[in-house]
């Protein structure tokens, strides 16, 4: 039987870093690694690889549907894949699927959205996963411990309504739960 790890957290908490670093661990241990990414996230410009903020990269494939998973890795021991919050419900049954037959499936994601809530799939795999790492990062208002994410548009906090999901880095920041702002 397979495992489910998860690393979520908020944004600019080091979730892609650390998927890296587990996944650089296997690579040295033998593991058949395929690593997955959402293909709308083209931060970067490095469509084939999964990067972190400090510049690490892992060969990646970027995927429309989490169902392109199941295909790609049934050679593969280790399933790694970023950015779980960006796939839809239809992610939960890949990954189990995945775990089903035997594989070590490692998920990187935003467990809320800017507006402090929960993507449902996402709190859904937290709850079934064998392992749950959930990082922090500095808030970039005071310096504390930062366990979510605002959305700025033109400087000022995101409206509730404001669209939900947005690919890119400068218009979020990691803060902490006095400095976040929902509205």
């Amino acid at each position: 039987m397979g495992t489910i790890e998860v690393i979520a957290g908020c944004m600019f908490s080091g979730k892609s870093e650390e998927l890296i670093r587990r996944l650089r661990r296997l690579a040295v241990a033998k593991k058949k690694i395929i690593v997955f990414k959402p293909a709308m996230d083209n931060r970067w410009n490095r469509r084939n690889e999964l990067v972190s903020r400090s510049g690490t990269a892992f060969a990646a494939y970027p995927v429309l549907t989490p169902l392109e998973m199941l295909d790609k890795s049934v050679e593969y021991d280790v399933v790694g894949i970023d950015e779980a919050h960006f796939f839809d419900q239809t992610f939960l049954s890949v990954i189990s699927d995945l775990r089903a037959s035997g594989k070590q499936v490692i998920v990187a994601g935003l467990d809320m959205d800017f507006r402090a809530e929960p993507f449902e799939h996402v709190a859904t795999l937290l709850a079934i996963a064998d392992e749950v790492i959930k990082l922090d990062a500095v808030c970039m208002s005071c310096g504390g411990r930062a366990t979510l994410t605002q959305r700025l548009i033109q400087g000022a906090p995101a409206q509730r309504n404001a669209e939900r999901l947005v690919v890119g880095d400068e218009e979020y920041e990691a803060r902490c739960r006095a400095c976040h702002l929902a509205d």
